[in-house]
């Protein structure tokens, strides 16, 4: 299918299996009902595995073991970090670079919350076709807008309903390892223009170049060899803008954590190891004036 079979767009197949994955797991974190049709829709990745027994080798196996199960904590973390920011007030859910996103069906929203799902057009075309054929209904009222980050999201998102005045949960997951350092300068801008206070911005980063003996992990060996997604070659490998020191000046208090935090919090999901493919990954908590976290 257009938009998701190849490029960027191939990894939000590659984490809706992960998710898919996750949700029929005994100790699953999180769970999508919707992921494993996603995967098994796009001719690419019909035959990947969308269950932990359909997994080679289970567990041991670096790709959808290891990084799986990274990519399920960090569903339960941003969806717990949405829930509570919505709890706390905010009314509008923005998802930048929303992929394969479901959260505004399987999450539980009030009737006023407005969830906007910014992406291509031929990632949304992809999602619809799906999501369409299981007649699903969102919780929330869901608007997606067809447009590349790149291009003047900011003023199709006004154009849809979007209100600067209503504070808002920001959420750019997996999104800006792979954008140059000038437009996840520009998205913070812009996330930090078109935000009231009381809004909340949560987003991951990988910190800097890998080291060589990190870039041969076998994580990126698997994910090549299995699915053909060369990881390395799709993230960004200029050096990255400080955005935690950006967003403080401007007023937002910022915390920072590893994945490994919430694995020992959760007991479940990757800990370090040598030469770890995730241990510069960091996952930012933001608040606009005096939000608590």
């Amino acid at each position: 299918m257009p938009g998701v079979e190849d490029g960027v767009g191939l990894t939000a197949l590659m984490v809706a299996a992960a998710r898919a994955i996750e949700t029929h797991r005994p100790d699953a974190l999180a769970g999508d009902a919707y992921a494993e049709h996603f995967v098994r829709t796009a001719r690419v990745s019909a035959t990947w595995p969308v269950r932990p027994a359909e997994v080679p080798g289970g567990d041991a196996n670096p790709l959808w073991g290891r990084l799986g199960r990274y990519f399920g904590l960090r569903t339960r973390v941003l969806d717990d970090s949405l829930t509570r920011a919505v709890r706390a007030g905010a009314r509008q859910v923005v998802l930048l670079g929303a992929g394969l996103d479901t959260r505004a069906f399987r999450l539980g929203w009030p009737p006023d919350l407005v969830v906007y799902e910014i992406d291509r057009d031929g990632v949304l075309e992809f999602k619809h076709h799906v999501l369409d054929g299981l007649a699903t209904v969102p919780a929330a009222t869901r608007r997606p807008i067809a447009i590349d980050l790149r291009d003047d999201w900011a003023r199709a998102l006004l154009g849809r309903g979007f209100d600067p005045d209503v504070p808002t949960a920001w959420l750019a997951e997996g999104l800006l390892l792979y954008l140059p350092p000038a437009a996840e300068r520009r998205l913070v801008d812009t996330v930090d223009r078109l935000s009231a206070d009381g809004s909340t911005l949560t987003f991951e980063v990988k910190l800097g170049p890998e080291t060589p003996e990190v870039r041969a992990s076998p994580i990126y060996a698997a994910a090549r060899q299995q699915i053909g997604v060369d990881l390395l070659a799709l993230f960004d490998r200029e050096p990255r803008p400080d955005s935690v020191g950006h967003l403080r000046e401007r007023g937002w208090s910022v915390t920072v954590h590893t994945p490994f935090d919430f694995a020992r919090h959760h007991g479940r999901g990757p800990l370090p190891e040598p030469n770890d493919a995730l241990s510069s990954n960091r996952w930012m908590f933001a608040g606009k004036s005096g939000t608590h976290l």
